[in-house]
């Protein structure tokens, strides 16, 4: 049974579905221009009806009117100087949206679209996602329209420390503790975290995706990548099959993309695509471990094109990227397997139908909510395997946790503990949404189970602590 089938199950429960209707145009009102947010409160709350009609506490404690409502929003100026002595003044945000299971947890973004909206729904996405990893984090998200790309290592660093001369008041390890996210990796983590250790005069797990010899973890780079193909992998094994032989699309080029070809490939599956925000590559012979070795050096190390791969490696075709209703001509092609790995809403309800056609049995989110409301519904009335982001690219976070439990306890676990760590989180993940979904007359509708098993989780925490 799908979201909207539950929804329509429900119709008749005028009570419940009134308040859920009344929160979302309470959310709508209050926070105008922030599509993203309200797309991602509507997809948690619509399957909610069937759990506050048998919790009814959830409505009359008003649970879902706290949880819509960050705790804190903090906006800041962020003044710095260019190469060319030129002063350059961003915008800063962090959002603290839920602290109820444990510390505000979330990446931090630097790219040109970050505004408040976009941040709203990662950080409302993240306390759902985090509540599922099983690990004790509250959910957060922060960053700045500032665009790493093109500068200097000495504008980034600039950059990184006026942020943080900001920040700062507002983390801490047992209070927010953000990590990396688009435009954010190893390089900008080092520069905030010299700059937080300068002024606070502490040396503590404030931030993670730190690097190995200052109290990073093993596999924190490969965790969003690997995670989503061990959730997939187990959706699969649910209906007796696995990645053996499995053609697959992946999106993106970046950290997320570059580690799920990687355990693809350890687990046997043939990885045909991967993107840029110029157009895609299709090697119909297989990106294979050598070539994937040559885009992680075009991507990480000298910053290049993906376009740069046909030019390289016989066979490959590389396509423009397109705008409108085929904006993105890699869905159209025939695939086993789907992992939607850039950004959000990169697959549009006419990507969702090509891929159907193309034969697609299984699509798994890498990145946060790339399927627009139309694709899932599609997704879901179809009966394929779809792991919702919320589930499915949660990896990340939990080897964030993971690195934070290593810098409290002083040491390092090696790469096969802490990789045998995520894949039990995973699978643990996916049982939590299986089971739910089961438990709510939707099975096999991991969205159901995701958004139910995170929501319950948080709500019972909230009602513990009390009206805070």
């Amino acid at each position: 049974m799908s979201v909207s089938q539950i929804a329509v199950k429900s119709r008749g429960k005028n009570v419940t579905s009134r308040y859920i209707d009344g929160v979302v145009e309470h959310v709508k009102t209050k926070n105008p221009g922030e599509p993203e947010f309200h797309q991602a409160v509507l997809e948690v709350l619509t399957p909610l009806v069937a759990v506050l009609e048998r919790h009814p506490h959830y409505r009359t404690e008003k649970v879902l009117d706290r949880l819509v409502e960050p705790e804190r929003v903090i906006v800041f100026r962020v003044p710095w100087v260019d190469d060319n002595d030129e002063i350059q003044v961003n915008r800063g945000y962090r959002i603290e949206m839920s602290s109820a299971i444990g510390p505000f947890k979330g990446g931090l973004r630097f790219h040109p679209s970050v505004n408040v909206g976009l941040l709203k729904f990662l950080a409302f996405e993240q306390v759902f996602k985090n509540a599922l990893t099983t690990l004790p984090l509250g959910g957060g998200k922060g960053g700045s329209d500032f665009d790493p790309r093109d500068r200097s290592n000495g504008e980034v660093m600039r950059f990184c420390q006026s942020f943080m001369v900001e920040l700062q008041r507002h983390i801490g390890p047992f209070t927010d503790v953000p990590a990396g996210d688009i435009g954010v990796g190893e390089r900008e983590i080092g520069y905030l975290f010299g700059q937080y250790k300068r002024i606070r005069n502490e040396f503590s797990g404030v931030l993670t995706g730190k690097g190995l010899e200052w109290g990073g973890s093993m596999i924190r780079p490969e965790a969003t990548g690997y995670g989503c193909v061990y959730f997939a992998n187990d959706m699969l094994a649910s209906r007796g099959d696995d990645l053996e032989n499995k053609v697959c699309l992946v999106s993106g080029s970046g950290n997320v993309a570059q580690y799920t070809v990687e355990k693809l490939l350890d687990l046997g599956a043939k990885p045909v695509t991967l993107s840029d925000s110029h157009g895609l590559i299709y090697d119909p012979n297989g990106i294979d471990r050598e070539k994937l070795a040559w885009i992680m050096e075009l991507k990480n190390v000298r910053r290049g094109r993906i376009s740069e791969y046909a030019d390289t490696f016989r066979g490959a075709r590389y396509t423009r990227a397109k705008r409108g209703t085929d904006r993105n001509p890699l869905w159209a092609i025939p695939t086993d397997c789907a992992f939607p790995s850039a950004t959000q809403n990169e697959i549009s309800e006419d990507d969702a139908k090509k891929l159907l056609d193309g034969g697609v049995r299984l699509i798994c989110e890498g990145a946060n909510m790339p399927s627009e409301p139309g694709a899932v519904e599609l997704f879901t009335r179809a009966g394929i395997l779809y792991g919702p982001a919320k589930a499915a690219n949660a990896g990340g976070v939990a080897v964030s946790g993971l690195e934070m439990s290593q810098d409290a306890l002083r040491l390092n676990w090696p790469r096969e503990e802490v990789d045998a760590r995520l894949k039990g989180i995973m699978h643990a993940i996916y049982e939590q949404c299986s089971r739910t979904a089961d438990e709510y007359g939707a099975p096999g509708d991991y969205v159901v189970g995701a958004n139910i098993a995170g929501f319950v989780k948080v709500a019972d925490a909230m009602l513990d602590q009390g009206v805070v």
